[in-house]
């Protein structure tokens, strides 16, 4: 792909804006319909314990189908997958607002993420290659991360004000104008990727995504029939064997739709696990916190939508940080730091109770949390795609977007299980609160794993380093040639005292 480094700035921004827009529009569509969530049980008669289903429907078709979106974008051209995703993104955006029922908002939230599966991945992969320097894919990725790492918040927040102002629907018919000036313009200022021959792994997109699909269904009914249910048993150990059969399958594919080997750096393997973890813990928090404010201090939509810009406001502001922070002390030591600040903003927003004033004790955590995640989320992206070869560059940006949807898939599932567990279905006050309080805890739990993840990426970064530097150094050895501190041959003739 030609680089848009030498285009002129106007253009460089119209092509990141309409990749961050498509992107932008489909990340906060998971969460755009979680302030209207009350006014869904009214309007097309959901049940509380069916309401999550709304999000669930929609991620777990994005998450399911993501590896293979992004096998196809490889090798169809990314351009061209990503204009049709997002044209059948609008459409299944026209059938959720026109929808009139729970089946027929239900089947349009499962397409939207069915094109959203399509689309991401190309997104992030077409940005990657549009901005070949180092400097300027840092910052431009770091943009991205900031996009997905807002995405939820600003979709409660435009979800909110439509909810509030006009209806629910119109937070979902918004996506129609915008998808369709990104159709029109898309063809125009992006640049398509080479076709390239191969084969798609059918038989693997589909064993993953059932398994994603047995994996939520079973944590979301152990809220209900308990965990030695033999639904839930039987659900959770066939999503085990089928991630065991889809990965012999991988190993045996001659084009998988994940080549195994992008899993062999600890540090992209651990950026997917912590990003799991803590995209869990957030997206949750969007979910529950949402709902504490609208039935415990009787906030409306629109002023639980507004509440929560603060958080956003900080998603967006780490961007202009993380660098020179990394320039500072790395990028594994500040991804430890990050998960540190925002372990302490989680566990402050589990104090609320049912007086808890927002200014400020739900305003300042949210602050503190916005902080550390915001920069956590910039690093995992960066870590999530080091060294990843451009030929898979697709399939990496799948894993990454992967990851980001199963993470709040199975994070909203689990705490949704605990929430009801806690409540025993009781709607009084003082058991809501015990419910988010615990919810809000389990998630901090979930920033103590990925803490730890953090810990051993860092330690194996060491490893990795001490290695090549040995290496250096015994090359150097072998030729006779100094080596400066860093393990770099000096040039020959250069002074051994060097």
């Amino acid at each position: 792909m030609p680089s848009t480094t030498s285009a002129p700035r106007w253009r460089r921004t119209t092509v990141l804006a309409l990749i961050m827009g498509a992107q932008l529009m489909m990340v906060l569509d998971t969460s755009i319909v979680t302030t209207a969530l009350p006014h869904l049980v009214a309007d097309l008669g959901f049940s509380p314990t069916s309401l999550s289903w709304v999000q669930n429907a929609y991620v777990l078709a994005f998450g399911g189908l993501l590896l293979l979106g992004a096998r196809v974008g490889d090798l169809a051209g990314r351009r061209r997958v990503f204009v049709i995703a997002v044209a059948v993104f609008a459409l299944a955006s026209l059938l959720a607002g026109l929808s009139f029922n729970v089946p027929s908002l239900l089947a349009a939230r499962v397409l939207q993420g069915a094109a959203s599966a399509f689309a991401i991945p190309s997104t992030l992969a077409l940005l990657v290659g549009a901005y070949p320097e180092p400097e300027q894919r840092s910052r431009a990725i770091a943009t991205y991360s900031a996009v997905i790492g807002a995405g939820a918040s600003v979709g409660i927040i435009v979800g909110g004000v439509f909810t509030d102002l006009l209806s629910w629907r119109w937070g979902l018919l918004i996506n129609v104008p915008i998808g369709l000036l990104v159709v029109l313009l898309a063809p125009r200022f992006l640049t398509e990727t080479a076709r390239r021959r191969g084969s798609f792994d059918l038989v693997g997109a589909l064993t993953i995504t059932v398994a994603m699909t047995a994996l939520v269904w079973g944590l979301i009914e152990s809220g209900t029939l308990g965990w030695t249910s033999p639904i839930v048993l039987g659900s959770l150990t066939l999503a085990a064997a089928l991630v065991a059969v889809f990965v012999l399958v991988e190993r045996r594919s001659p084009e998988p739709i994940v080549p195994l080997g992008l899993f062999s750096s600890a540090t992209r393997s651990g950026a997917y696990i912590a990003r799991i973890l803590i995209v869990g813990a957030m997206f949750s928090t969007f979910y529950f916190l949402s709902q504490y404010l609208q039935e415990v201090l009787h906030f409306s939509a629109l002023l639980a939508g507004l509440s929560f810009i603060p958080l956003t406001g900080m998603f967006f502001a780490t961007v202009y940080i993380v660098r020179p922070l990394v320039r500072r002390i790395g990028q594994e030591r500040l991804l430890i730091a990050s998960l540190v600040v925002a372990l302490v903003g989680m566990g402050w927003v589990s104090t609320v109770g049912a007086d808890t004033a927002f200014l400020p004790w739900v305003l300042l955590p949210l602050l503190v949390l916005g902080i550390g995640q915001g920069i956590a989320i910039i690093l995992l992206t960066q870590l999530g795609m080091a060294d990843v070869p451009d030929a898979q560059a697709g399939a990496g940006s799948g894993l990454v977007n992967t990851a980001h949807q199963l993470g709040g898939s199975v994070g909203l599932a689990v705490l949704a299980s605990v929430f009801v567990a806690i409540t025993d279905h009781h709607a009084g006050v003082a058991a809501q609160v015990t419910g988010f309080q615990t919810v809000f805890r389990v998630a901090d739990g979930f920033y103590a794993l990925a803490i730890l993840v953090s810990a051993v990426m860092l330690v194996a970064a060491r490893r990795s380093r001490a290695g090549s530097t040995a290496g250096a150094t015994a090359a150097a050895a072998a030729s006779r040639l100094p080596v400066n501190p860093a393990g770099v041959q000096a040039p020959v003739g250069a002074s051994r005292r060097q």
